[in-house]
Formats: C-alpha cells, sequence, structure tokens
C-alpha cells in the first residue's frame, strides 16, 4: 500500500433545467499587444440589453494557474513519500532503515526494537499528514467531507476566487458606470446576469475526472464557458473586486453550487447562517436569468433539507 489513499472528487456540478434561459447576444476577443480586449452583451434578468467591454493582460491570463491539472493521486502519493524520505535522510534515526519503493512510492520502515519501529511510523504518519496538505495547497486542491460525511477532494474555489479578484480590477470601474455600489442587490444581479449568460459546458463525471474540466476565473472567461463550480468562483471573484468588503460563502449542493451575500432578506427569501453571518442565496450557474434571493426548486429543497455544505468567503 502507498503512503496516502487516494481521494476523489465529489461530483459538485451539473446542468439544472429552467423555464427562461439567459441569453448570451455577442461575445469576442481581441488581441492588443500585451493583452486581450473582451467584448460581452447579454440579456439580463429583466429581458434588458447590457454590455462591457474590458481587456485582460496575457500574463494574467495564461501565467496564473499555468500549473493547475486534474488531481493525479500517484503524483500526490509520490510527492508525499519523496519529502518523507528526504526528511528522514536529513533526520537519521539510530538502528532505524528507511526503504522507498520508487516504483509504487511505498516506505518501508525497518530495525531491531519493535518499540522504536512504531514510534517512527506513528511520525509518519504525521508527516504524511503535513505533506499531503502541503501538497494539496500547492496544487490548488482540499480534502472536502460532504453533508452526508462522504470524503472527497475538489479545487479550492475560495482560494481561486481570492487569487483572481486582483486580475478582474479592470471591470470594476466599468461596472460601476451601470450600476451603483450602493445598491448591493444591484450589483449583484448584474454580475449575476453576466455570468449565468456565459454558455454552460458539462462534465463526463466529475467523481472519476478529479478536477477536469474545472475552469479558474479567467480560464473561463477566455473559453466563454464553465460548469457551476467554475462559474460560482468567477461570480465570487467579480463580487469580491466590486465590494471588497462583502461577506460571501460558496454552497455546495449535490450536483450543483450556489452563492451567498451578506445582504438582508426580502419576504420569503431563502437563507442560510454561518458562523453567526446571514447569507442570501442566488444561483450564479445559469442558465435561468434568477435575480439574487431566486432560487431553482431543485436548490431550495437541498437548503430547505440541509443537504448542502458551505464554505466562507470572507
Amino acid at each position: 500500500m502507498g503512503i496516502i489513499k487516494p481521494l476523489f472528487i465529489l461530483a459538485v456540478c451539473c446542468s439544472i433545467a429552467f423555464s427562461a434561459n439567459a441569453k448570451q447576444l455577442y461575445f469576442n476577443k481581441v488581441e492588443q499587444a500585451d493583452s486581450y480586449q473582451f467584448n460581452y452583451q447579454w440579456l439580463d434578468h429583466k429581458q434588458q440589453t447590457q454590455s462591457i467591454r474590458f481587456n485582460l493582460t496575457k500574463s494574467a491570463l495564461f501565467e496564473k494557474f499555468r500549473n493547475f491539472r486534474t488531481y493525479k493521486p500517484k503524483l500526490a502519493t509520490r510527492y508525499v513519500s519523496r519529502n518523507i524520505v528526504n526528511y528522514f535522510r536529513k533526520n537519521p534515526i539510530n538502528d532505524i532503515q528507511i526503504n522507498y519503493n520508487k516504483k509504487n512510492a511505498h516506505i518501508a520502515i525497518r530495525g531491531s526494537d519493535l518499540t522504536k519501529v512504531n514510534e517512527v511510523k506513528v511520525e509518519l504518519l504525521a508527516l504524511q499528514k503535513m505533506f499531503t496538505e502541503k501538497y494539496l495547497k500547492k496544487t490548488h486542491y482540499q480534502a472536502f467531507t460532504n453533508y452526508d460525511g462522504k470524503q472527497a477532494l475538489k479545487p479550492d474555489h475560495v482560494v481561486f476566487a481570492a487569487l483572481s479578484a486582483d486580475d478582474l480590477k479592470p471591470l470594476k470601474a466599468l461596472i460601476l458606470e451601470t450600476v451603483s455600489i450602493q445598491n448591493i442587490r444591484q450589483v449583484t444581479n448584474y454580475i449575476l446576469g453576466f455570468v449565468q449568460s456565459i454558455p454552460y459546458s458539462t462534465l463526463d463525471s466529475r467523481i472519476e475526472s478529479s478536477g477536469a474540466g474545472y475552469n479558474p476565473p479567467l480560464k473561463l472567461l477566455w473559453e466563454n464557458q464553465g460548469d457551476c463550480d467554475s462559474k460560482v468562483t468567477l461570480t465570487a471573484a467579480l463580487l469580491r473586486t466590486l465590494m471588497p468588503r462583502i461577506k460571501m460563502t460558496l454552497v455546495f449542493i449535490d450536483n450543483h453550487a450556489l452563492i451567498g451575500i451578506d445582504v438582508n432578506a426580502k419576504h420569503d427569501e431563502l437563507t442560510i447562517t454561518e458562523n453567526g453571518t446571514t447569507y442570501l442565496l442566488a444561483e450564479p450557474t445559469g442558465s435561468a436569468l434568477l435575480p439574487l434571493g431566486t432560487l431553482s426548486n431543485i436548490s431550495e429543497l437541498a437548503i430547505t433539507q440541509g443537504q448542502y455544505i458551505a464554505e466562507v468567503f470572507n
């Protein structure tokens, strides 16, 4: 057996059918020296035409997260095992031999003193945990426990959103020419309409693909498509750019993802409370043009039954 057990990606994205679909009227991108100009036009939830034109640098588009890859358990095992072996080489223990099998990344501990061998095994488990966490952080993945206790790995959406916010700053002044920063609902609905209108891409199997198909925010814009966890991450990054101090949470239900905003609810709008903060929920994915506070029946049922996990983004 290897040093770490392979973990699998939880399915958080699937297409949800809605009666009214978002519509992207126009999209193109044009190369301009060290940047690309992006041009969008879409219908918002009031069926009004919206448009935006902005530039993103080539370095932000192509350099950031360029090493992000589908999660490979074998690569993770090799990384952890090599680091453990290097640790013991620098910190040798008398009468203990650490043998590393490069073929299967297996570590064997041998020694004449069984007590000492068992002590080293305990230390090895602690090192395994530490280097696994380092590997996940390095590769922008995170361990994830679903509402029903199932464990998995998935891209660290909050980290992707936080690290992408600065790259999206060119959009802030342009958006605030259209909507008022004083009106959180107006700002949020503008972003929701923009993201909802971006074409949706599906995955064959999130469980088997281990992160394949996930697009970080700027890659989503470049490809002009994204699945639900890609879209919720882009939405969070844009809202962080526009409203740096607002509290948010990313909410994962079976085969879908939502976003929550720290804003007062109206009437019977659905909210969740995390760490003392109440969040009003929204559907960034599309294809429906749903404003802040309006959810699909499937999403509403999952939330009311407590079948969700929230990741706070403050």
